[in-house]
């Protein structure tokens, strides 16, 4: 078994206990035992750490564009010379293979590595004038302290993200990161400590997240706000950071339509998209869901499917063997048995799973549902865990006009041989990211985020920075 640390705050560099001592037990969800606790910030512990940003910002943003890029390629380098170790830890809190954990930590230094290229090409302009001696200037500062909230899914990467992006911007930050998956977040802030961040600049906390949310969004040392979690929250804070003029990125729940329509290679779609329904075990904000597929290929990618479904290898994520881990917490067990009695009720087929496994810790069976009429709840609720949906339909504007009913747009995706049809959902189809015939989303380099009620703004390419920067204008009238 990995060894599992109690995790503690981290405010103005030094690693600390919450000021009054409380303590948040961590659960290993594979095994229901306590593995270890997590200090729990009060109201004092927040103050420390806005006073620490405050300060933080004043030294990180007057530090070269240079020297933020040399330190975050070091935290990098020391994130990957670490990830067995901290794959291990993750497994152990959150639940997903160790392969998948050390792939999400081995990600996250990429993560570092583009921003911190993008720290040094945060340009500005030169604006021609119209009289002669009067020089303009755009430039680009960096906004100032930030908060970012951050959920157990990915604790490396959505912690990550925003991180990088703030430390490239040259902006100092406050991670409030969550108390189920604690100690995978400190690794990695760890990582940049040891390379040499100076104190301040970044700081963790853990807590009660609506009392840190409500208070960090509404102080005035905070400028800029980063969530990743459901719609509903997202929402509230969305509205909180607005009525304090705050800039907010929303990286908001998704309900992700695929379209299969008849002239796809059924095989690669039932391949790929089964290895992305079922990775964290389906606890993922871009996960496939509702797949859309035409009658003419319906029932052999249903077949295709459910037996992928029915093969994979579920259990503890430590095992090497372990293709799908448990849920992360056990009220994800009730949500699905709900959504799933629902559909039933309502005439959709079971073809699989559907259950528990297990009177021991958060396994749930692979699932896969056919036939849901758009009525049930779970065509409308974001699942959140190992269940698909697989409908028939018979046209390719069917399709569209069932992925885009719902108010939801963050990932999509579609298998078609045909490029009049992936010209029509690329830009038919309302979601912030559309892959078509591969799964090529979630790349450093490339846009992530959604629209409508999945959020806005990005997390990912080269305007995930901008964010984090305000643009100034300067003008000057030579003597």
């Amino acid at each position: 078994m990995a060894d599992y640390p109690n995790t503690r705050l981290f405010i103005d560099g030094a690693w600390c206990d919450a000021a009054d001592g409380r303590t948040i037990d961590v659960l290993d969800p594979a095994t229901d035992e306590v593995i270890g606790t997590v200090a729990h910030a009060g109201r004092v512990d927040l103050d420390a750490a806005l006073a620490a940003a405050d300060k933080g910002f004043r030294a990180w943003s007057a530090t070269s564009a240079f020297e933020r890029y040399r330190l975050m390629r070091k935290a990098a380098d020391l994130l990957r010379a670490r990830a067995e170790t901290i794959a291990a830890m993750l497994t152990r809190e959150q639940g997903k293979p160790v392969a998948e954990a050390k792939g999400e930590t081995l990600a996250g230094a990429d993560i570092i590595d583009w921003f911190a290229e993008e720290a040094r090409r945060t340009y500005g302009q030169i604006i021609p004038a119209r009289v002669a001696g009067v020089t303009q200037m755009a430039v680009k500062l960096p906004v100032g302290p930030v908060a970012a909230f951050t959920p157990w899914n990915f604790p490396i990467n959505q912690v990550v993200r925003k991180l990088s992006a703030a430390l490239a911007a040259g902006c100092s930050i406050i991670v409030k990161a969550p108390e189920e998956t604690p100690a995978a977040p400190a690794e990695l802030i760890r990582c940049f400590v040891d390379a040499g961040i100076p104190a301040g600049v970044v700081n963790l906390v853990y807590g009660d997240p609506a009392e840190i949310s409500s208070y960090l969004i509404a102080h005035p040392v905070i400028r800029k706000i980063s969530f990743t979690g459901s719609t509903p929250v997202g929402k509230q804070l969305a509205a909180l950071a607005g009525t304090h003029m705050k800039r907010a990125t929303m990286e908001l729940g998704g309900h992700a339509p695929v379209i299969v329509l008849d002239d796809a290679d059924v095989g690669q779609a039932v391949k790929v998209m089964a290895m992305s329904k079922f990775r964290n075990a389906g606890q993922v904000c871009v996960s496939p869901t509702r797949f859309l597929v035409q009658d003419g290929v319906h029932d052999a990618f249903l077949a295709g499917f459910t037996a992928a479904a029915k093969a994979l290898r579920v259990g503890n994520g430590l095992d090497p063997q372990t293709q799908m881990g448990p849920l992360a917490n056990n009220r994800r067990i009730p949500a699905l048995e709900a959504l799933i009695s629902d559909a039933a009720g309502r005439g959709a087929e079971i073809a699989t799973g559907g259950r528990r496994i297990g009177n021991t810790g958060n396994f749930f069976e692979p699932t896969v549902i056919a036939g849901a009429p758009t009525d049930s709840r779970i065509m409308n609720e974001e699942p959140f865990g190992p269940v698909a949906i697989v409908n028939r339909i018979g046209s390719l504007d069917e399709a569209i006009a069932e992925a885009n009913r719902l108010p939801f747009g963050l990932a999509s995706y579609a298998f078609t041989r045909s490029a009049d049809a992936a010209h029509a959902i690329g830009l038919r189809v309302e979601a912030g990211m559309t892959t078509i015939n591969h799964n090529g989303l979630a790349l450093p380099e490339v846009p992530f985020g959604g629209v409508r009620d999945s959020g806005y703004g990005t997390e990912g390419g080269s305007d995930a920075i901008e964010p984090y920067l305000v643009t100034k204008f300067v003008t000057h009238l030579a003597n």
